[in-house]
């Protein structure tokens, strides 16, 4: 059943992102990530920075969802309020579960890392119409390939894309946000990119497009 928020007999509304360190639930997870920042950190000339992956909680009309990319387990999807699936590191592999990934809009679903998001909720928006546009665009998010470069966006596509994407087309200032001290948060350049060059002239997005330039390092 979905839970239901009240504060003082006033529904609540609101949208918040959380910055979970990346594997902080998994030891495999953590490793590769470590691998991987190594590797961009000695590329890049730079010293080395904690890896993040970004999640959604969403209130609205006293309902709460979690938003997040997550491995694709099973293919009970419905149970986990699955609305799109993709490949990793290549499409002819996807007839496998293990590389493929699901994007879930889950109703009062749980995020297993959650406890870990480093400062806890960060509060994005209160505006009803706001949070409902995110959830609107969730069935919308671009599926390339996980952990490439498909759509030209100059970064590679995962988590922290599809919800800087989700944040950026809902008129959200994505390009704006960073994840903890020391952190970074790759694939959400890619996600901010993809959503303003799509964006209609004239729409939130693209207005932010044309007053901004996104961040290069995230």
């Amino acid at each position: 059943m979905i839970a239901h928020r009240l504060r003082d007999g006033v529904r609540v509304t609101s949208l918040d992102l959380y910055w979970i360190p990346l594997g902080a639930g998994g030891h495999c997870v953590r490793l590769s990530g470590r691998a991987f920042e190594v590797i961009a950190a000695a590329r890049e000339h730079r010293g080395r920075r904690d890896l993040f992956h970004a999640a959604l909680v969403v209130t609205l009309d006293d309902r709460r969802c979690t938003i997040e990319l997550a491995p694709s387990p099973d293919a009970d999807l419905a149970s986990r309020g699955v609305v799109a699936c993709g490949p990793v590191g290549s499409r002819l592999l996807d007839r496998l579960r293990l590389f493929r990934y699901e994007l879930r809009c889950w109703p009062d679903g749980t995020i297993p890392d959650l406890g870990h998001a480093v400062g806890g909720a960060r509060r994005l928006t209160t505006d009803p119409a706001c949070v409902r546009r995110v959830l609107e665009l969730v069935a919308t998010v671009p599926t390339p390939v996980w952990g490439r470069d498909e759509l030209g966006a100059g970064g590679m596509w995962n988590s922290n894309s599809v919800i800087a994407w989700l944040l950026t087309s809902a008129g959200l200032p994505a390009h704006t946000l960073r994840p903890p001290a020391r952190g970074r948060a790759p694939g959400w350049t890619a996600g901010v990119v993809v959503a303003q060059t799509a964006a209609p002239r004239g729409s939130a997005a693209q207005v932010r497009a044309n007053s901004s330039t996104a961040p290069q390092s995230v």
